[in-house]
């Protein structure tokens, strides 16, 4: 059928099984919202305050779903706005198609308004990206955007298509969904001397991160941390693959994480590590990094192996296919010894002291963890908050704790509660922020008003840029530099004034009252709980250090 640039755009979307797409409209887009609007019942767009939203919430969306996002935008600064989403989504392996508008070809390298070259801008930061000049390329380019972003190590993809492609007509013939490739297994002999080196460890210890959630193998990781008794610890990709209640799991590592987790990782004698990549957050100092260990590393992405932390042997592929083939090698084991010593560091962890008269930080997230129930999805903005969600969230599902784990991109967190409450409109979405974040961000309340979505969102205002200001308390001789703004914000207010309720708390007993009513009303609302601006994330390992470094006061 003979169909324009735009509709072969909407007919290889549904075709791909992309329903809804995130984006705002501009004039080298406007062929691209045309067609969408004849094709609304099958396409819902949702138009967010800013690009950058758009990209954030098309991250959200495929967080939770594991589905690929989709974001669209115009040409110039609607296509740059997007660069700080898809660099998180490259820096975190999220699969996202973005398509941008730009002007028309015979404009193209004339300094043309809104003309910016954005496939060149975003080489660094995407799997691979594309400039459509020709209509009939248009589809087959389209669905190689959606192969590449899910093979393999997933990733953002970006489309380029000048204006007057979306105008130019050609054939179309559909076709049905992409063939994502499986990656073939490593050779048996490989993986059965990994599994050797398992059984013959005294001290082993499993460090898994966001490759497992991608990979959806959550469950054989549980079978062979179970089978082994192997203690396993997580990055803060990793969270909510393992249940906190279960006594093999030590928690997070790694800078913010437990005296316990570093330091068995600091003693084992065997990490496997598994879909993650030993970044400088966990491998703080990676010359002394799991010094006593072998190190068997499990990837998709050959590329990491021994990029930051030397391993005596990889498996490569992909990590629940690697993991299940693996599973019947593995010999039941006690490791009574090794437990024991565990158990008795985690005598030594640091814990929080609770208070009913002022509000503290790991009190907010573990009554929202208590309240909210396991099936709510917690997002997050970056900063201490972040921090102390990760810690106290107690999530027990994999895409259930959406975060930016590897940018750590302020501005992020809403964004993506908007995109994963469209994607799940039957799940709990709680937003999880900080007042420096939330400025940043804060403009996509009139996107939640907009779609009625009842996202409840936490603000923790502590009046200061919370995690720098601790880093310039704890190193810098308590110089703060620019980390006390001043701001006089009425959090509640600004709510108002965006078309939803606002309150602020100051003690637990308000909180609780308040989080409880938003959960009765189902409501978008924002509570801004107000804290000491001394508090600080603990414990804290300082960079280039280890577990002998630890700060726990």
């Amino acid at each position: 059928m003979l169909l324009t640039g735009a509709e072969i755009i909407a007919e290889v979307l549904i075709e791909q099984g992309a329903t809804t797409i995130f984006g705002y409209p501009g004039g080298a887009v406007l062929n691209i919202y045309d067609a969408l609007y004849e094709y609304r019942d099958k396409i819902r767009h949702i138009m967010t305050a800013h690009e950058e939203g758009a990209s954030h919430a098309a991250d959200g969306y495929a967080r939770s779903t594991g589905k690929t996002g989709v974001v669209l935008a115009t040409s110039g600064p609607g296509a740059t706005n997007l660069v700080t989403g898809i660099a998180t989504a490259y820096m975190d392996s999220v699969p996202l198609v973005a398509l941008t508008g730009n002007v028309g070809t015979s404009l193209i390298g004339r300094d043309s308004f809104q003309e910016v070259y954005i496939a060149g801008i975003t080489m660094p930061i995407t799997k691979h990206n594309f400039v459509v000049r020709d209509v009939t390329q248009l589809a087959d380019v389209l669905r190689d955007a959606f192969r590449i972003a899910q093979t393999g190590r997933c990733g953002p993809v970006l489309v380029d298509i000048p204006k007057d492609v979306t105008a130019a007509k050609t054939e179309f013939e559909p076709l049905g969904p992409v063939v994502i490739p499986q990656p073939a297994l490593p050779a048996a002999d490989d993986i059965r001397r990994a599994a050797n080196d398992i059984n013959q460890a005294a001290r082993p210890i499993i460090y898994f991160g966001g490759g497992v959630v991608s990979s959806g193998a959550e469950v054989v990781l549980a079978d062979l941390i179970h089978t082994a008794n192997i203690p396993a610890c997580h990055t803060i990709m990793g969270t909510g693959v393992i249940g906190d209640s279960d006594p093999l799991n030590l928690g997070m590592v790694g800078m913010h994480g437990c005296f316990t987790t570093n330091k068995a990782i600091d003693e084992s004698d065997l990490v496997i590590a598994i879909g993650t990549r030993f970044s400088d957050r966990v491998a703080l100092n990676t010359t002394a990094f799991a010094k006593h260990a072998k190190i068997i590393h499990i990837d998709i992405d050959p590329s990491e192996i021994s990029k930051n932390v030397i391993a005596h042997a990889s498996l490569i592929g992909d990590v629940g296919a690697i993991l299940a083939a693996m599973l019947p090698m593995i010999a039941p084991a006690e490791h009574t010894e090794w437990r024991e010593r565990i158990t008795k560091w985690q005598t030594e962890d640091y814990v929080p002291e609770d208070s009913s008269e002022v509000l503290r930080p790991h009190q907010i997230v573990s009554t929202i963890a208590r309240l909210a129930g396991e099936d709510a999805i917690i997002a997050t903005d970056v900063g201490q908050h972040q921090m102390w969600a990760a810690q106290y969230c107690e999530r027990t599902q994999p895409r259930s704790f959406l975060t930016s784990g590897g940018l750590g991109t302020m501005g992020f967190g809403y964004g993506a509660a908007i995109g994963a409450k469209i994607a799940n409109p039957d799940r709990r979405v709680v937003h999880i922020t900080g007042d420096g974040s939330f400025h940043m961000n804060l403009n996509e309340a009139c996107t939640v008003v907009s779609y009625d979505l009842p996202i409840i969102t936490v603000i923790v205002n502590n009046t200061v840029l919370g995690m720098v200001r601790q880093w310039q308390t704890v190193f810098y001789g308590g110089r703060y530099s620019s980390t006390s703004p001043e701001r006089k914000t009425d959090f509640a207010k600004v709510a108002e004034g965006f078309g939803l309720s606002g309150v602020c708390v100051r003690t637990p007993a308000e909180f609780e009252k308040a989080f409880t009513q938003a959960l009765a009303d189902n409501k978008p609302i924002w509570i801004e709980c107000l804290i000491d601006k001394d508090e600080k994330v603990l414990p804290m390992i300082p960079a280039g250090g280890t577990v002998r470094d630890m700060i726990t006061k």
